[in-house]
């Protein structure tokens, strides 16, 4: 399993963009996470970047500038290309190798970029001058089913009698979903259409849900992936995951629970996932690894291809991950967004490692840029609830905002924002930026 300590992570290093040194940044020294963007005033394509305070570095420009040496310039040759999954093939020496080289070069008392004629255009430019687009080509998503909390909470909307299915507590539930659907944060979510049954009907209709809905989650980006018919050891599975993102899976609730007997979620999610720009390295992670939380008394304890046995005290991840709501009565009267809901990813029955082990179990083939999502990421508490489902009780019992409005699903106009960070004393706190989406109304043929 990935996660040493070192240099690279000690809270007291200080980087010479100021920016990043900043109280409450999400892209300080210790954490350069890397996505793709595009300068807005230039005709170039998209190339691999890091995020550092308020800048990005532009990793193949510095390496055009011979910045790079050994794997670490293999990796940065990489950055050149539209989509990071070059370097997501590259393996994690090849990861970490860059992390510590760009790591250096932002060092306070490193002058070698600020040496650079142009340096500050053509380098590290702005982040405001930047377009961040989707990190990778995705050629698969597939979205798990990892919150005890959330599993029990929307089983016993639908089956209060047996909230959680008996497989639950065994394997690792997941649906594939659709990877040519996701998009980057900013992205407007059209509301889609579906066919759905009331209540009170006997009869289905077709139109746009009145029950859309967000799902707080990570996402996990395939580094490295295995052949077709060859499966992974859960001890160096972790080794097949380049990083994490923030992700909303977008679910209309009404379409979901019409359609998903007897082969799970279709339409009511495939229409949309948004994913926040930044991937955060598993490196950059290494402080906040802890332990899963504990196997409750009369709990399997899992089977031992999903054993991360001496390795358990450092399978989670401690992310906390918040929802926020702005609808368009609030930003016209100046009303900041209100949040809805706050989770913890270490409180996730099953981890990053056992997903990843767990889908290639029967020799599915991974490839790089493969993205799965957490689940909903819910807790113990009412405010821990990471969907509306959840936190309206299926709609039956509705928030109140700031301003007097109501809410049972999302309306037209609403903005959700997600937002994550990683803290642990004596370190830096990472961020993760933010997953943005605001609803369209349906489109609508004549």
């Amino acid at each position: 399993m990935r996660g040493a300590i070192d240099e690279t992570h000690d809270a007291s290093r200080r980087s010479w963009v100021e920016s990043a040194n900043r109280r409450g940044c999400d892209f300080p020294l210790q954490n350069l996470p890397l996505g793709v963007f595009r300068r807005r005033d230039r005709n170039e394509s998209p190339r691999g970047g890091g995020a550092i305070g308020d800048r990005v570095v532009d990793v193949a420009a510095c390496r055009d500038a011979g910045l790079f040496t050994d794997l670490a310039d293999t990796a940065a040759e990489a950055c050149a290309d539209p989509t990071l999954n070059r370097l997501m093939g590259l393996g994690p020496d090849a990861w970490s190798a860059l992390r510590r080289a760009v790591w250096g070069l932002l060092l306070e008392g490193d002058e070698r970029i600020r040496a650079t004629t142009g340096w500050r255009t053509r380098l590290v430019p702005e982040m405001s001058a930047v377009e961040l687009l989707v990190p990778a080509t995705i050629g698969d998503f597939t979205d798990f089913f990892s919150s005890l909390h959330h599993a029990t909470n929307a089983g016993r909307l639908f089956r209060p009698d047996q909230p959680l299915l008996p497989n639950y507590k065994h394997v690792p539930i997941a649906y594939h979903g659709r990877a040519s659907s996701v998009v980057v944060s900013g992205t407007s979510i059209r509301r889609p259409s579906g066919q759905t049954l009331a209540a009170d009907a006997s009869q289905p209709v077709f139109g746009p849900t009145r029950a859309l809905d967000y799902e707080a989650e990570l996402g996990f980006f395939v580094g490295q992936g295995n052949e077709l018919g060859v499966s992974r050891s859960i001890g160096d599975a972790e080794d097949g995951l380049f990083g994490m993102c923030l992700l909303n899976d977008w679910s209309a609730r009404d379409v979901q629970k019409w359609e998903a007997q007897p082969l799970g979620p279709f339409l009511a999610k495939s229409f949309a996932t948004s994913i926040s720009p930044w991937i955060v390295t598993f490196d950059a992670l290494a402080p906040f690894r802890v332990a899963a939380p504990a196997r409750l008394q009369g709990d399997p304890q899992p089977l031992a291809y999903l054993d991360h046995g001496q390795a358990s005290d450092r399978s989670g991840i401690d992310v906390t991950i918040e929802a926020f709501l702005s609808t368009p009565e609030m930003r016209a009267n100046g009303i900041a967004p209100t949040r809805l809901s706050h989770g913890r990813s270490a409180e996730l029955y099953w981890t990053p490692g056992q997903l990843l082990t767990h889908h290639a179990s029967n020799g599915c083939d991974t490839r790089p840029g493969d993205l799965l999502g957490s689940g909903t990421v819910s807790g113990p508490n009412r405010d821990n609830e990471g969907c509306l489902l959840e936190l309206t009780r299926g709609g039956r019992e509705p928030i109140t905002l700031p301003g007097g409005e109501t809410r049972r699903f999302l309306a037209d106009g609403d903005e959700v924002i997600l937002e994550g960070h990683c803290e642990a004393e004596g370190f830096a706190r990472i961020g993760f930026g933010a997953c943005r989406g605001r609803i369209l109304p349906a489109h609508m043929n004549n």
